[in-house]
């Protein structure tokens, strides 16, 4: 089978560009899941019912996220009501939603799904391998088709995690920089992984916010608004093929698809 992870999506222009070529992607590569990162859908910060139903429209199967999921608070319903949108496993067991998931291709291929936040540099929360290795055991009896999104900010905590499912899960795939890395390759016991796979929006931006007003926050040292830009707006994602018997990784390729005209991002939701 063949799946494909899409890192965090940015606001409208991600949205528009997964309306315009997912469908298209999926057939001419013969995909079998998607799996995106909804995080940063809305506005460029959290995500909504609207957003959320787009990105399936779209041809997303399952959505996970990361620290900014909390931004929009109807989230928190969404994550209690539809099992296709997951957050992060080492949250407490009180907060909304689940950490994993188990969804089905039109195949008829069971696929696990795991999210995971890393804590360098970031908020403190629970042990991410740990609450990894509670997730696997859950989905394990399952499926041996896994799959992780790692959501974490230092490159050593994602390639950390990558060694530590490897053999254990089909891929490892990491979100939350929205900066693309080229060190997807499999490690020796089967197990694909990536230390980023970039955001879906646009790339003329700092990570997904305008240029100018990012730059006048760094210059100033201020709090300045940054609104989502609107150009070079690209898909970023990666492409495993994985054994549905053994659930180890076969072949693993980064994708790129650009969209010829900008987006506004001033329309969200």
């Amino acid at each position: 089978m063949k799946a494909l992870l899409i890192g965090d999506v940015i606001g409208r222009p991600g949205r528009v560009i997964l309306d315009r070529v997912l469908r298209p992607l999926r057939e001419e590569q013969r995909i079998d899941l998607v799996v995106a990162n909804c995080e940063n859908v809305a506005g460029g910060a959290g995500v909504t019912r609207n957003t959320a139903e787009e990105l399936f429209r779209a041809g997303v199967d399952v959505l996970t996220s990361g620290n900014h999921v909390w931004r929009k608070r109807e989230a928190l319903e969404l994550l209690r009501q539809d099992p296709r949108v997951v957050r992060p496993a080492n949250y407490p067991e009180s907060a909304a939603g689940t950490g994993s998931t188990v969804v089905e291709t039109l195949g008829g291929q069971k696929v696990g799904i795991i999210n995971v936040m890393g804590r360098v540099f970031m908020a403190p929360m629970d042990c991410p391998f740990r609450a990894a290795e509670r997730e696997l055991a859950r989905l394990a009896p399952q499926t041996r088709v896994i799959i992780v999104d790692m959501h974490a900010e230092a490159t050593s905590e994602k390639v950390a995690m990558g060694w530590f499912l490897d053999g254990k899960v089909s891929c490892v795939f990491g979100t939350h920089t929205h900066i693309p890395t080229a060190d997807e390759r499999i490690l020796p016991q089967g197990t694909a992984v990536i230390t980023d796979v970039g955001m879906t929006g646009p790339y003329d931006s700092v990570i997904g916010r305008r240029v100018d007003q990012i730059l006048e926050k760094f210059l100033s040292n201020t709090p300045v608004k940054s609104d989502v830009a609107p150009g070079n707006v690209q898909l970023r994602g990666l492409l495993v093929e994985i054994d549905e018997a053994t659930g180890k990784a076969r072949r693993v390729e980064r994708i790129t698809r650009t969209l010829d005209e900008p987006v506004s991002g001033a329309a969200e939701d």
